[in-house]
């Protein structure tokens, strides 16, 4: 069942998934990590994906393979760091639906994770260019574009962890999943949902889901990445330009508007730059590992469970309870 779908017919036809994962995807109490005034629960989106990889980018890609398949396409071409998970699911996913992947990779700490991701991606099928900088790959992506084309059309260019308008729409249907699982009692209301922000489109996509689906869950977003603006005012501007999106393609007027209240971004868990382990996160990773299984990485989960525990241990969430939403989706 597509929850959008289900909510406005007209959007089946229009905006159409490719179901690539088996929702919804577990909840659980999270007993080792309410340490605080809250308890905690997980959302494991890890879970999700019914091929080589999985998490969140997944859900992203349910709603832009169709796109890219509508427009005729037959190549993607995408940008991403050496170990990156949008680029290995983008290439795994696009590959079993005869698309090709095109990546751009952009320098970042090497270590023991990204070596071995890094062998998941050449052995992905994807097209690898090693552009190192932020500038170079801008400066690249031109010569990307006229290089790859296919069958006289051009690539289709998406932004680092696909987060577009349609992207978002993943996390749209997340949420109203949430919402679902709310109704049935098998998740107390969250008062906060609590999510790593690594380009925004998980975000974004929760901002106007949960408040389509009429939940008051305020969304906590810990930003990972410094190589993108990602703050109070672009990640509720996805959420619009999805809304819009919605729109156009027959969802009716949905009258979104996202305030201060709806969101929380928390810039202090970074460290030193995107892709560098922080001492807080790697406490976060032996903690939850030991205590709760869960499997988190260094450079988005890791760092967003450490900002939850110091905030729930300082009172910041209230009575809660938090949902902190796994994105982390290895295979």
């Amino acid at each position: 069942m597509t929850y959008l779908h289900v909510r406005f017919p007209r959007l089946k036809e229009s905006l159409p998934r490719l179901p690539l994962g088996d929702g919804p995807t577990p909840v659980r109490p999270l007993p080792g990590l309410s340490e605080g005034a809250a308890q905690v629960w997980l959302k494991d989106d890890g879970a999700y994906g019914n091929g080589g990889w999985g998490g969140n980018k997944v859900r992203k890609l349910e709603w832009l393979l169709p796109d890219v398949r509508h427009s005729g396409r037959k190549t993607i071409l995408s940008v991403g760091g050496l170990g990156t998970n949008w680029g290995l699911a983008t290439a795994l996913y696009a590959r079993e639906h005869g698309l090709r992947t095109v990546l751009a990779l952009v320098d970042q700490p090497v270590d023991d994770y990204v070596r071995a991701q890094l062998g998941r991606l050449r052995e992905s099928g994807a097209k690898l260019y090693f552009t190192r900088t932020k500038g170079r790959t801008v400066a690249a992506v031109p010569w990307l574009f006229a290089r790859h084309f296919s069958g006289g059309r051009p690539p289709y260019v998406l932004g680092a962890g696909g987060s577009s308008p349609v992207g978002a729409l993943g996390y749209v249907e997340a949420a109203l999943e949430i919402a679902a699982q709310v109704e049935d009692g098998l998740l107390p209301e969250p008062s906060h949902i609590v999510t790593a922000v690594g380009s925004g489109g998980t975000t974004a996509g929760l901002l106007l889901g949960l408040r389509l689906a009429g939940l008051r869950t305020r969304v906590v977003g810990v930003v990972v990445n410094d190589t993108l603006r990602l703050d109070g005012v672009t990640l509720p501007r996805l959420a619009r330009r999805t809304a819009k999106l919605l729109e156009r393609r027959g969802a009716g007027p949905l009258r979104f508007e996202s305030g201060e209240e709806d969101l929380t971004v928390v810039r202090d868990r970074l460290g030193k730059g995107y892709g560098h382990p922080t001492p807080e996160g790697e406490r976060a990773r032996e903690h939850a590992a030991g205590r709760e299984g869960l499997v988190l990485e260094p450079v988005y989960t890791a760092k967003a469970v450490a900002a939850l525990r110091a905030m729930n241990e300082e009172g910041r969430f209230g009575d809660g309870p938090i949902l902190f939403l796994q994105t982390n989706g290895p295979r």
